[in-house]
């Protein structure tokens, strides 16, 4: 049973991460340090915890925020290079905190760095297909389009803040959340395959 929660914490942790890469780390490590869920103290990823990392996360998103703020009009995320950037950093910070997550528990950590990183994938893809879809409806009803990006953002870091807290104090959410990505991730392409049959039929 403590297996599955430690899985369940970790999943949660890096799926949020996936999300949005720097609040779970910022949670994961505020409460890490007050040993209120989660505790990597005694484990190779200690430094999850430590000042320093949480100030190189902070400064992380700091300087998100910024870009976010000072490239306009932004692309599609599948080309955009700041928002694949952040996916990258956020599949790195997912493998890490879902490993930590499996040493905390005293269980083998190696394999949390792989299903963290695919966990985070799961979490950037699902959200950002969704995002595109809603980010277009709103550029359609507003034609400047400029409230649209912010409005998502500050939607991903509520889901990504949320998820966090909760597959910390509640393991088992995080399991919950993957299944979600992965549908969300799958009507995605479903509806992306019934659009091009439709095209198809025009023709």
């Amino acid at each position: 049973m403590s297996l599955f929660l430690d899985i369940g914490q970790g999943a949660g942790l890096a799926g949020a991460s996936g999300v949005r890469p720097y609040l779970p780390p910022l949670v994961a490590g505020a409460l890490a340090r007050g040993d209120t869920g989660i505790d990597f103290d005694g484990t190779s990823y200690e430094f999850l915890e430590q000042p320093w990392f949480l100030v190189v996360v902070l400064a992380l998103a700091v300087a998100a925020y910024f870009a976010d703020r000072t490239r306009g009009t932004r692309p599609d995320e599948s080309s955009d290079p700041v928002a694949v950037g952040l996916g990258a950093i956020g599949v790195v910070l997912g493998a890490l905190l879902f490993a930590g997550s499996l040493a905390d528990g005293d269980h083998t950590s190696w394999p949390g760095l792989i299903g963290g990183a695919v966990a985070a994938a799961l979490g950037y893809f699902a959200v950002a297909a969704l995002f595109r879809r809603a980010r277009r409806r709103l550029r359609a009803a507003d034609r400047s389009g400029e409230g649209a990006p912010n409005l998502l953002d500050a939607y991903a870091d509520g889901i990504s803040l949320v998820l966090a807290g909760l597959s910390i104090l509640a393991p088992p959410v995080g399991i919950v959340a993957l299944v979600v990505f992965l549908v969300l991730l799958l009507r995605a392409r479903g509806g992306g395959g019934q659009k091009y049959e439709g095209l198809r039929v025009l023709r």
